[in-house]
């Protein structure tokens, strides 16, 4: 990596709210790791600037809401788009890690995360997981526990479909923090 002060953006599309309220949890935890500057980019309208803070960046968290079992239109655009960076190898060794919100406890949120760990293969990125036990699946814990709903390759959050990301689960959005954080420590090992 080539900053002093690593340098994690968190590029994300969100549709209502809820996404974007991950990334900022994302974004808290990786700015809780002394010396670490942290950007938010929303990937829909992304400007030739923000696409050139992707390229200087030493971490890239990749955030969607899970529409249909997969990335909502607008993250697989921004995607689509990066080929430009794909063909220079900008993006190679570069860490990456992801995020995503679905209104259902699964919602195939994990198909979701798979796309995320794929482009950042085909582009030579280092995924980053959540590191983390699945943190709700015994009678002795509870769904505030971190991870409480058990995915392993990125943050994952459900939100009712009928209420507003000030209603979102603290699990979920500490869950999210977490993963900012474990992306910014590894950068700094790095």
């Amino acid at each position: 990596m080539k900053n002093e002060s690593p340098l994690v953006v968190v590029a994300y599309h969100s549709g209502y709210g809820h996404t974007a309220r991950l990334a900022e949890s994302v974004r808290a935890g990786a700015a809780s790791v002394d010396g670490t500057k942290v950007e938010l980019v929303s990937v829909d309208g992304i400007t030739e600037q923000e696409w050139s803070l992707l390229d200087t960046a030493d971490a890239i968290v990749f955030g969607s809401p899970t529409y249909m079992g997969s990335a909502s239109p607008q993250f697989h655009t921004f995607a689509r788009d990066s080929v430009q960076r794909w063909t220079e190898r900008a993006w190679t060794d570069k860490l990456a890690a992801g995020f995503t919100n679905s209104g259902s406890k699964s919602g195939d949120k994990l198909h979701t995360l798979e796309y995320m760990a794929l482009l950042a293969a085909q582009h030579g990125m280092l995924w980053v997981s959540l590191g983390l036990l699945s943190g709700w699946n015994s009678s002795t814990s509870d769904e505030n526990a971190l991870n409480r709903l058990g995915f392993w390759l990125g943050a994952a959050a459900a939100s009712n479909i009928d209420e507003g990301p000030e209603l979102m689960h603290d699990s979920d959005l500490r869950t999210a923090e977490h993963l900012g954080r474990r992306v910014a420590e590894q950068a700094h090992r790095l």
